[in-house]
C-alpha cells in the first residue's frame, strides 16, 4: 500500500525561504481546535494540540485499515489574528492573539468516519478539548507565502514585508494569516525551524 504524502503532492505546502510567491491554496478540510492567548503560556493552546494528534492518528489508521488508503499525517498548522491587528504584526503582544490550530484530514475521508474515530477517542482517556474539536473546511484561494527559519519572535519584519508587497501589487489582505509548521518545535533549535508564512489575499 502506497502512503500519501501530502505535503509533497499539494501546491501549498511548498515555499521558499526569501521569496513572496504567489499561489492558489484548493479548498482543505480541516480537525480544527480554537483558542485565545499567549501559545507559549496558556493552557488551551497544549491541550488543543494533546486533542488534535490523537484524533488524527487514530483516523489515519481507521482509513488504512477501513478505506485501504495510508497517509502521512500531515504538519500542524494555525490560522491567527487579533481585534487590533498591529498586538499581531509588530507589537507582538501574545495575550491579545487568537488562533485555531489544525490538521488537516485527506479528501477521500468523509465525516462519518471522522465522527466514529471522535467516539472511539472520547471512550478512552478523553482529551481534554475534544468536545471543542470541528471537522471544517477552509477555503483560502490566491495566497501569498514564504518560507520563515528562525524562531517565531522573528516574524515580524518577514510579515511586514509580506504586507508590503501585497499592497505594492494591488491587492489586500482576505483571510487570517497561515502559518504551517514543517519543523517540530519540541525537537528543532528556535533558529532552525521551518514554517510556511501564508497570507490571503483580495484583488484591491
Amino acid at each position: 500500500m502506497d502512503k500519501v504524502d501530502l505535503k509533497r503532492t499539494l501546491p501549498g505546502y511548498r515555499a521558499r525561504r526569501g521569496r513572496l510567491e504567489l499561489v492558489d491554496v484548493p479548498p482543505a478540510t480541516y480537525l480544527m481546535v480554537d483558542g485565545h492567548g499567549d501559545p507559549n503560556t496558556a493552557p488551551d493552546f497544549a491541550e488543543a494540540v494533546s486533542t488534535l494528534y490523537p484524533v488524527a492518528y487514530r483516523l489515519k489508521f481507521a482509513s488504512k485499515r477501513d478505506l485501504g488508503r495510508d497517509y502521512v499525517v500531515p504538519p500542524l498548522e494555525g490560522l491567527w489574528w487579533a481585534e487590533d491587528m498591529a498586538s499581531f504584526t509588530s507589537a507582538r503582544d501574545k495575550s491579545q492573539w487568537c488562533w485555531t490550530l489544525m490538521l488537516m484530514v485527506p479528501d477521500w475521508i468523509g465525516s462519518a468516519l471522522v465522527d466514529a474515530v471522535i467516539d472511539q477517542v472520547g471512550a478512552g482517556e478523553q482529551p481534554a478539548r475534544l468536545d471543542d474539536l470541528r471537522l471544517e473546511s477552509l477555503s483560502e484561494g490566491r495566497c501569498v507565502q514564504t518560507l520563515h527559519v528562525g524562531s517565531f519572535d522573528d516574524e515580524a519584519e518577514v510579515l511586514a514585508q509580506m504586507h508590503e508587497h501585497i499592497a505594492e501589487r494591488d491587492m489586500r489582505l482576505g483571510g487570517r494569516h497561515h502559518e504551517i509548521y514543517l519543523s517540530d518545535r519540541r525537537r528543532v533549535a528556535a533558529e532552525k525551524q521551518r514554517t510556511i508564512l501564508r497570507q490571503p489575499v483580495d484583488p484591491a
